[in-house]
């Protein structure tokens, strides 16, 4: 009985394991008449405004069903391109991380059409302690001293103000690489403005002095804000301005019309005639 037992056991475990050795061979079959396509990926870290070679790239078999838009599949078609953001190794090369063809490497390459890189000279303390890196957004604020004859009787005050939000960092000294995660205390950062950006940049370090003020990367909110002065920040009240000195007052007093003269009495010969005991006056 024991045998019985024993050997159905048996027999039925070499029945389970040709159903799963059936299965296993047909699910591989299956699998290895997937369509597939090439495609070209990074075979090494390939910098921002770096022009593209055969040796830094390779060919890849990729699924037809999911290639993704813009890639490519013949490495003589990358030939020279530039690339506008930096692509790490084994990543996709596709059409949207690459400056149009024709296009010369380096920094200008990943300028936006439009836009303009403008160089601000910073320390450790503008420069956020060297944690604005290429790919961060930055705002821009100036400190600079400000005076109205009109409004404070002359005298000047400071004002720190923000004149520019979501600038872009394009590069930091002479490296543009985004993938860093080091902070990198630097001379000087250069920014992605547009031509209106640039000119109150320019003006804004010649009056006074900068500060980058780093932003979160999804914050795309900006900020209304009038700047603060010294006053403001301390609870200073200004002193009243001196009233001004009051104007004389005119009054016109009104005087009553002369009357007018009297009229002429014409001249006229009278004789005084008494007849009868009674007295006339008769006039010629």
């Amino acid at each position: 009985m024991r045998n019985l037992k024993a050997l159905f056991l048996l027999l039925l475990a070499v029945l389970l394991g040709l159903a799963a050795a059936f299965y296993a061979t047909r699910w591989v079959a299956q699998r290895g008449t997937f369509a597939s396509t090439k495609v070209a990926v990074a075979a090494v870290d390939i910098e921002l405004g770096s022009r593209i070679n055969p040796q830094m790239l390779t060919i890849v078999e990729w699924p037809a069903g999911s290639v993704p838009p813009g890639a490519f599949s013949d490495l003589a078609k990358l030939q020279d391109r530039v690339v506008k953001t930096t692509i790490p190794r084994g990543d996709t090369i596709l059409e949207r991380k690459l400056a149009p063809p024709g296009t010369k490497g380096g920094l200008s390459a990943v300028i936006a059409e439009g836009k303009r890189a403008m160089t601000v000279r910073v320390n450790d303390v503008v420069g956020v302690a060297g944690f604005a890196l290429p790919g961060n957004y930055v705002d821009v604020m100036v400190n600079a001293r400000k005076g109205s004859r009109a409004g404070n009787g002359g005298e000047e005050t400071e004002i720190s103000v923000t004149v520019l939000e979501q600038v872009l960092v394009l590069a930091i000294a002479q490296e543009a690489s985004r993938d860093d995660t080091k902070p990198k205390v630097v001379s000087a950062v250069t920014l992605e403005l547009s031509p209106e950006e640039a000119e109150k940049l320019d003006l804004a370090r010649n009056v006074g002095s900068l500060s980058l003020v780093l932003r979160n990367q999804l914050d795309r909110e900006s900020a209304d804000t009038k700047g603060i002065t010294r006053e403001q920040l301390f609870g200073f009240k200004k002193p009243p301005l001196p009233a001004p000195p009051a104007k004389p007052v005119v009054r016109v007093v009104s005087r009553p019309a002369a009357p007018p003269p009297p009229a002429p009495t014409l001249r006229r010969d009278c004789v005084e005639v008494i007849s009868h005991g009674q007295r006339s006056i008769s006039c010629f």
